[in-house]
């Protein structure tokens, strides 16, 4: 079946839309992908919206974030079209869309995830079924709703030595680890490039640190660092995982431009060591994807403070741009074939989960 997959992340950055052939199990094939950048303007109201959200008690009507999801929704119309376009299908060649939307609040903590965009404007747009709302029924269940990707990452990785860990660097950093006897474990290590885009933007005037070039101009303030990491967050077991919001800026303010983003670049790559230490098994190889592995700066600092062997995934034939969104149209496959995305080992959820809500066209 051929899917699609459309993927807003933390990083706020834009929208990734993937479209593969898949059997929602063993079966991959990439056929294209397209990423759609946001404007700044729509960038500073999605994170008007996140922030608003995160005062909510519960998810509920809110006039800023509702307009916000309406524009989301057709950005969302747009990035679909053009990988159509740019692929030479037509919406008639799709089985499904598998739609996340945008977090605008993570609380499991009070069993409740929050994710806009209208998966049926989405549906009827295109005459496509869509898949929706993945995360919500595994956290009423009470589990943490992330990471997800856990499920793709198996698949593409059925051929690779083990035991081994697939890491993903978005606005969240999270860690997939597949053991020896192919036990899946995952979970939310910790900021990724979230903190760092946010210094960038307020000190640096730019709205992220190119290739970590002004985090390689900087001293590590080890002791900021050392204050950071003390957050009681990273010692709890996982499953666990975090919302975007969770660390603040406030901790290197101060500090100069550089030293603020090498400082903030560590807190990345540190908080993925502690993550490696929960392991059972140190994996033999850290493959990273997301926008942060394009971040030197950071995937040196991986390298050093991990004590592993660090390598984009790009070096095995994988996209580490797409991943996320071939995940989501993975995800949806197994959804309509009723097969879980979730599981006690990802997610905390008491039993694998099929999670998702379907939008008929």
């Amino acid at each position: 079946m051929l899917a699609i997959g459309l993927m807003s992340g933390t990083s706020r950055d834009g929208i990734d839309a993937a479209l593969i052939e898949t059997d929602g199990d063993g079966l991959v094939k990439p056929v294209a992908f397209h990423a759609q950048a946001y404007q700044d303007g729509f960038r500073v109201r999605l994170a008007e919206a996140c922030a608003r959200a995160m005062t909510m008690d519960a998810p509920g009507f809110e006039p800023l974030i509702a307009s916000v999801e309406a524009e989301l929704t057709e950005l969302h119309v747009e990035a679909v079209a053009d990988l159509l376009g740019r692929s030479g299908h037509v919406a008639e060649d799709v089985g499904v869309i598998g739609f996340h939307g945008h977090t605008v609040a993570h609380r499991p903590d009070r069993r409740w995830t929050w994710q806009i965009g209208d998966g049926a404007a989405l549906a009827g747009a295109f005459g496509i079924a869509v898949v929706g709302d993945l995360r919500s029924a595994d956290v009423a269940a009470g589990g943490q709703g992330a990471p997800l990707l856990p499920v793709y990452h198996r698949a593409l990785a059925a051929g690779l030595q083990k035991p081994v860990a697939i890491l993903n660097l978005g606005g969240v950093a999270n860690i997939t680890a597949i053991g020896s006897d192919g036990a899946l474990t995952a979970f939310d290590t910790g900021m990724a490039s979230g903190l760092i885009d946010n210094w960038m933007q307020a000190h640096g005037d730019m709205a992220y640190d190119a290739g970590g070039a002004c985090a390689a101009q900087g001293r590590v303030d080890e002791a900021r660092l050392g204050a950071m990491l003390a957050d009681p967050w990273f010692a709890a077991p996982p499953p666990k995982s975090i919302d975007r919001e969770a660390f603040t800026i406030e901790a290197v303010q101060g500090l100069d431009l550089e030293d603020g983003a090498a400082t903030l670049t560590a807190f990345s790559a540190a908080a993925v060591a502690r993550g490696i230490d929960h392991l059972a098994e140190r994996p033999l190889c850290l493959h990273v994807a997301g926008g942060g592995r394009h971040n030197r700066t950071l995937m040196a600092m991986l390298a050093e403070r991990c004590g592993v062997d660090v390598r984009s995934v790009d070096v095995l034939g994988w996209d580490g741009d797409a991943l996320e969104a071939q995940g989501f149209a993975y995800m949806a496959v197994r959804h309509l074939a009723g097969l879980p995305i979730s599981f006690p080992g990802t997610t905390g959820a008491p039993e694998p989960m099929t999670g998702g809500v379907l939008f008929r066209a």
